[in-house]
C-alpha cells in the first residue's frame, strides 16, 4: 500500500490493492476509477432523538452534514454517492425538518444516491424506499471491491466499510487528543463517521495498519 499527497496536505492519494483511494479530511473516501464519493454514518436526527428523549441538542447539525455533503458532490461530480450505512439515526429522525432537508439534497445534488442499509436504518427500510434513492440491503461488489456498513471479509477482496466510527489517540506528555480518522488494516478500510454528532470508536494500531488521522483540514497517516 503506497500513500502519497496530492496537491497539498488537504487530502491523501493512496493505493489499497489494486483501488486508487482519494481520503478527504471531510471524512469522506472518493475511489477514482468508479467515479465513487463513498460516507459512512451520517446519522441525520439524532438530535431530534436525543430531544424525543428529553435531552436539548441543537437541530442546526443535520443541516451542516448536509451542506458538507453538498459541497463534496460539487467538487468531485461523483458517478454515484454510495452511503455506507446508517443515514438515519433512528425512528425518531423521520420528522418534516429532516426529511425535507434530505429531499432537498436528493433534488439538487444531481447525483445517484445509493444506500447500504446499516443497524441504525434496517427498521426504516419501508420508510426509505419511498425516497428518491436506492436502498440496498447487501453489500455492494464491484470487481474485487466490496463495500458494506459492517466489516466483512471476502477472499480476494478488498473491503471499505463503516460502523466503527473509528478514533485515534494522540498522547504526549501533557497532552491527550482524540481524533476521527480512516482506518486501514490489509484487505480493509474503514470510514470514519460522517456525521459531526456521532461519537466514535477509540482504535488500537496493530503491525501493519495505518490510521490516516483528520487533524486542521488535513489527512495525516500513523503506523502501527
Amino acid at each position: 500500500m503506497i500513500g502519497s499527497v496530492i496537491g497539498s496536505s488537504s487530502m491523501l492519494q493512496i493505493q489499497l490493492e489494486a483501488f486508487e483511494v482519494v481520503l478527504l479530511p471531510q471524512k469522506a473516501a472518493y475511489v477514482a476509477q468508479y467515479g465513487l464519493l463513498l460516507v459512512s454514518d451520517i446519522h441525520l436526527g439524532k438530535s431530534e432523538t436525543f430531544q424525543a428523549r428529553g435531552i436539548p441538542i441543537a437541530n442546526r447539525v443535520n443541516q451542516v452534514n448536509i451542506e458538507r455533503l453538498q459541497s463534496l458532490c460539487d467538487r468531485w461530480q461523483p458517478k454515484q454517492l454510495i452511503i455506507l450505512g446508517d443515514l438515519f439515526h433512528s425512528s425518531f429522525a423521520w420528522v418534516p425538518e429532516v426529511l425535507e432537508a434530505w429531499l432537498a439534497f436528493l433534488h439538487q445534488s444531481n447525483v445517484s444516491v445509493r444506500l447500504l442499509l446499516g443497524n441504525h436504518d434496517r427498521a426504516l427500510l419501508t420508510r426509505l424506499q419511498t425516497l428518491p434513492m436506492e436502498c440496498l440491503t447487501t453489500a455492494i461488489e464491484q470487481d474485487k471491491l466490496v463495500l458494506s456498513h459492517e466489516p466483512v471479509a471476502i477472499p480476494g477482496c478488498f473491503n471499505i466499510c463503516g460502523h466503527i466510527h473509528p478514533c485515534l489517540r494522540l498522547k504526549t506528555r501533557l497532552d491527550s487528543l482524540r481524533l476521527p480518522c480512516f482506518h486501514y488494516e490489509p484487505e480493509q478500510l474503514t470510514l470514519p463517521s460522517f456525521g459531526e454528532f456521532t461519537g466514535g470508536y477509540e482504535i488500537t494500531l496493530k503491525p501493519g495498519a495505518i490510521a490516516y488521522v483528520i487533524a486542521d483540514n488535513a489527512v495525516i497517516p500513523f503506523e502501527g
